[in-house]
């Protein structure tokens, strides 16, 4: 996509990238590589032509009848190595895509942008290859862009992708939404994958940032695409909720060097609370409308805490009831180790460190667990078990604030 062109057209062409890549998807099965080139070239030609010609009547028909065409100038071109998408293509009635108004496609009006979430996210494919095609296919990010959201080389992340295209045409994936029967856990996957671009761009796994704000804001922007293709799902509104919560606190997660600043200290009046009231919301109108999932809990105990003025007036017993209900949803350490969290601040540090010692085995490899171990041990006194827990997780964690944040914190304990 063309840098030259008006933000509102690049906004425009970024939001129908996917709807034209799908609907080219939809009839030609299989050609993922040629569907997807034939849609760069597309919106290439859009970016150079509207400006000097003027946006079309139906943006969307428009590059999908241009996509097209270049698909099959594509495929004519390479006759020999693509004999089976051509053969797709003189199949299909070509006098309708080059005789007619290139906005006059009645296909154009389908969105297929689900289905191709569908296919992205499939678990055939593996966790990073579904991450690496949806922002690709999907989001519309380029490969560099990619590689530098995951810090990871250029080319690591092209054969990532290219990868997972090779797995799709290889398997023969079908390019459909799934059956009712598989469509729920399907649709988990889908949220799995979002979730996961959501939370390496607020919490990085590596290098000298805490956070990577595009991954964050390409994982809001996907799910809210999600939203309005599914906007009755009651997870699909909690995971939404869940995102806009917490990425309300970004502002304030970060002092002006790019230190951290843990959720105590922050300057809640940097929360962004336009987020919040939309976050808010989303968890209310989610809450009642259906079998109460794990997104959704997430979702109510981040309100909760975005609600509250400070840590002291945090409500924290509804806190602790809303984990106690999400272990039984959806048990695991990570939720255990949050809810350890709550505890420590309803009934005291003592019990908190109780129910961490059965998280030690699963855990002792997490930075988190020494970090929330490290706190409630200097909360009891036991400065130098404290000391030795926050070293611990110094050494465990990702990035380098959080390094520097946590050895700090050894260093400044009361003697």
């Amino acid at each position: 996509m063309s840098p030259t062109a008006p933000a509102a057209d690049q906004d425009l062409l970024r939001a129908l990238a996917p709807q034209v890549l799908a609907a080219l998807l939809r009839r030609h099965t299989g050609a993922f590589d040629a569907c997807e080139d034939a849609v760069q070239e597309a919106l290439l030609a859009a970016a150079e032509q509207w400006p000097r010609e003027g946006r079309p009547a139906n943006p969307r028909g428009w590059l999908v009848t241009v996509a097209s065409r270049r698909l099959v100038d594509l495929v004519r071109a390479d006759r020999a190595r693509r004999e089976r998408e051509e053969r797709l293509f003189l199949a299909t009635p070509q006098s309708e895509l080059l005789g007619r108004p290139a906005d006059a496609d009645p296909d154009a009006d389908r969105d297929d942008s689900l289905a191709l979430l569908f296919l992205c996210c499939h678990p055939a494919l593996t966790a990073p290859s579904r991450i690496a095609l949806t922002l690709r296919a999907v989001g519309g990010l380029s490969t560099a862009q990619i590689a530098a959201a995951f810090l990871v080389p250029e080319a690591t992340m092209a054969q990532r992708i290219s990868r997972a295209k090779q797995a799709i045409r290889s398997s023969g994936l079908p390019f459909a939404l799934p059956a009712p029967a598989e469509a729920d856990g399907r649709l988990r996957e889908v949220l799995q994958v979002l979730y996961l671009v959501f939370n390496e761009g607020y919490t990085s796994t590596a290098g000298g940032d805490l956070t990577a704000p595009r991954l964050s804001d390409e994982a809001i922007r996907l799910t809210k695409l999600l939203h309005r293709l599914l906007p009755r799902d009651a997870e699909v509104m909690g995971l939404l909720a869940l995102m806009l919560l917490t990425d309300a606190r970004r502002p304030a997660r970060t002092g002006p060097n790019g230190e951290l600043v843990p959720l105590a200290e922050q300057d809640r009046t940097r929360w962004d609370a336009a987020a919040v009231a939309e976050g808010t919301a989303l968890v209310e109108r989610a809450l009642p409308a259906g079998r109460v999932g794990p997104y959704q809990l997430q979702a109510a105990i981040a309100a909760l805490h975005d609600e509250a003025p400070d840590v002291a007036a945090t409500d924290w017993p509804q806190i602790l009831a809303l984990y106690d209900l999400l272990l039984r949803v959806a048990p695991g350490p990570v939720p255990a180790l949050n809810r350890a969290v709550a505890l420590a601040e309803v009934r005291g540090p003592a019990a908190a460190l109780a129910e961490l010692d059965v998280l030690s085995a699963e855990l002792d490899r997490h930075h988190r667990y020494h970090a929330v171990r490290a706190e409630l041990l200097s909360r009891t006194g036991d400065t130098p078990a404290a000391a030795t827990a926050f070293h611990r997780a110094a050494a465990l964690a990702p990035t380098l604030p959080e390094r520097r944040y946590l050895t700090e914190r050894a260093h400044t304990l009361p003697r």
